[in-house]
């Protein structure tokens, strides 16, 4: 095993908490900083220091923001009368990617996970249903959590809990992704893209 100082050894240790960072990575990723000069490694912690210090949730869709409300609810340009509900901040990044969607958001930060001890009340799903009681001119939620088992699970308990209230429910589908071979998808995604074919 490597032996480090004691500070270069922190700071692998606290990269390597980052998601999707391992031991090695932890390392490049101190070595490539402890060699950037001071001013460079400053403004990065200054950017972090000052993004976590400034951001907070949006009070309307819960989504990640520096103001209150978000800019996209503060948004005249978007459709009112749609709201698309999504697992986490990094969803409502990835749909605003493709420029198709004019709605606004609710962001859940996470899915019901019973194996996980999360439950409807550790999500913003009463965000949501206070929001939807308190606008009338809400006609359609588009459900588009992830295609797991949790996040279908999520979509079909919020979708039960709409049904009363007469809002027009829908689901994203989930099919073959571009470039991707039908013989190695599994079978629940070849379901859902047969579900979700649309005419030509």
């Amino acid at each position: 095993m490597a032996r480090y100082s004691p500070t270069i050894a922190k700071l692998v240790a606290e990269l390597g908490k980052l998601p999707g960072i391992g031991s090695k990575s932890a390392q490049r990723l101190a070595f490539h900083l402890l060699a950037q000069p001071q001013d460079r490694v400053e403004a990065l912690a200054a950017a972090i220091l000052e993004a976590r210090r400034t951001t907070r949730l949006c009070s309307v869709c819960c989504n990640m923001t520096d103001q209150d409300p978000c800019d996209i609810c503060a948004s005249s340009g978007r459709d009112r009368t749609v709201i698309c509900v999504v697992e986490n901040p990094r969803d409502v990044a990835a749909m605003e990617r493709i420029h198709e969607y004019k709605g606004l958001y609710h962001v859940l930060h996470g899915v019901i996970s019973p194996l996980q001890n999360i439950g409807p009340d550790q999500i913003r799903l009463r965000e949501l249903l206070a929001r939807l009681r308190s606008d009338e001119t809400i006609t359609e939620v588009i459900l588009a959590t992830n295609p797991t088992v949790e996040g279908e699970a999520t979509a079909l308990y919020i979708a039960r809990l709409l049904k009363p209230a007469n809002i027009r429910t829908t689901r994203i589908a989930h099919g073959i992704p571009m470039g991707g071979d039908l013989e190695y998808a599994d079978e629940v995604t070849l379901a859902r893209a047969m579900e979700g074919r649309r005419e030509i």
